[in-house]
C-alpha cells in the first residue's frame, strides 16, 4: 500500500526521470568519447602505418648504398653508426677494367654509363652468390672482401673469393662478342683480379656526420697492387691466398715483384684457369693432433719416404 501523497509521488517521479536522463546524457557522453578515442587510435594506426613504409622505402633505398650483409647488420641493430673499427682476417678481391681510360675516350658519357652499370650489375650479381662483401665502386674498379661481417673461417673465405673471381672471369667470357652490339666497343671488354689474405682494420670510418664502413691495411694495399701487375683476365693471389686454396686451384709457377712499404720482394701466383685440380689426387687427414694434406701429383719419392720413415718412428715411439 502506498502512503505517499500525490505531491511526493509526483516529486519521486522527478527524480526519478532527472536521473534517467542523467544517464542518458552519461551514456551518450561516453558513447561519443569512445567514437572519439577509436578515431583517434585509427589515425594514430594510419599515421604509423604510413611511417613504417616510408621507413621500409627509405631503408630499400638505403639498402641500394650498401651491401647486403652491412645493411642487414645496422638494421638488425648488430651495428652501430659510430666511428670505431676492429681487427680481423680478411680476404681481399680488387678487380678492374682494363684499358678503361681509353674506352672512355671513345664513347658518349651516356654510352659508358650504360656501359659500366651493366658491368657492375653483373659482378655484383656473381660477388653476392658467393657472399662477398661488396666495399666500394671506385669508377671501373671494383673492391670486396670476405671473412666480415661473417666468416666462414680463413681457408673457406680465401676459398670462396677465388671461386667468385674465376665466375667473373668466366661471365667475361661469355659476353664477348656482345660489347660492340650493345655498348659500340670495338674490342671486347676485359678485366684482370687481384686478391690477397691478411690481417686488415675493418669497420666505420669518418666523421661523426659521415661514415663509411671499409677495410684499410697493407693486405688491402697489396691486393690493389696485384691487381694492377695481372695481365688481362687473369688472377694473381698473395703467398698467403695461395697457402689457404693451393689445394683448390692450379697456379703458374710464383713471380715477385717489388712492393712500396716492404722491404723485400712480393711473392704472387697467377691461377692456372685451363688446369683443373683432380681432387683424387689431394689427401686431407685431420684429426686430434694432426693436419695432413698431400698433393699426390706433386709428392717425389724422397718425399714419400721421408713421410713414411716419420709414420714408422711415430709407431716405434708408441710401442
Amino acid at each position: 500500500m502506498n502512503d505517499l501523497s500525490p505531491e511526493e509521488e509526483l516529486t519521486q517521479l522527478k527524480r526519478e526521470l532527472s536521473k534517467l536522463k542523467l544517464e542518458a546524457n552519461l551514456r551518450k557522453s561516453l558513447s561519443t568519447q569512445l567514437e572519439a578515442q577509436k578515431k583517434i587510435a585509427d589515425q594514430a594506426k594510419e599515421e604509423a602505418l604510413k611511417k613504417s613504409e616510408e621507413l621500409e622505402g627509405i631503408s630499400g633505398k638505403l639498402a641500394k648504398y650498401l651491401s647486403p650483409q652491412i645493411h642487414e647488420q645496422i638494421f638488425s641493430g648488430k651495428q652501430s653508426a659510430e666511428v670505431t673499427s676492429s681487427r680481423k682476417k680478411l680476404t681481399l678481391f680488387f678487380s678492374d677494367i682494363v684499358g678503361f681510360t681509353s674506352i672512355s675516350d671513345e664513347l658518349e658519357s651516356e654510352e659508358i654509363t650504360s656501359l659500366i652499370n651493366f658491368y657492375l650489375n653483373e659482378m655484383s650479381i656473381i660477388a653476392l652468390k658467393y657472399g662477398g662483401t661488396i666495399d666500394k665502386f671506385i669508377g671501373d674498379s671494383i673492391m670486396i672482401f670476405f671473412g666480415d661481417p661473417t666468416t666462414k673461417g680463413p681457408e673457406e673465405d680465401a676459398k670462396l673469393c677465388v671461386e667468385m673471381a674465376v665466375e667473373m672471369l668466366e661471365k667475361m667470357d661469355e659476353l664477348k662478342g656482345s660489347w660492340g652490339k650493345n655498348f659500340s666497343l670495338r674490342n671486347d671488354l676485359e678485366i684482370r683480379i687481384g686478391i690477397n689474405t691478411g690481417y686488415c682494420t675493418v669497420g666505420n670510418f669518418g666523421s661523426n656526420e659521415r661514415l663509411d664502413y671499409t677495410a684499410v691495411g697493407g693486405t688491402v694495399n697489396l691486393a690493389s697492387r696485384l691487381e694492377s701487375v695481372a695481365n688481362s683476365g687473369s688472377i694473381c693471389i698473395s703467398e698467403e691466398t695461395y697457402l689457404l686454396v693451393n689445394s683448390f686451384f692450379k697456379f703458374h709457377d710464383p713471380k715477385e715483384i717489388d712492393v712500396k712499404g716492404y722491404l723485400r720482394k712480393i711473392k704472387y701466383y697467377e691461377l692456372d684457369r685451363d688446369t683443373k685440380v683432380d681432387n683424387n689426387q689431394i689427401i686431407t687427414l685431420t684429426g686430434n693432433g694432426y693436419n695432413i694434406l698431400i698433393d699426390k701429383e706433386k709428392l717425389t719419392q724422397q718425399e714419400y719416404t721421408q713421410i713414411k720413415t716419420a709414420i714408422d718412428n711415430i709407431q716405434a715411439q708408441e710401442n
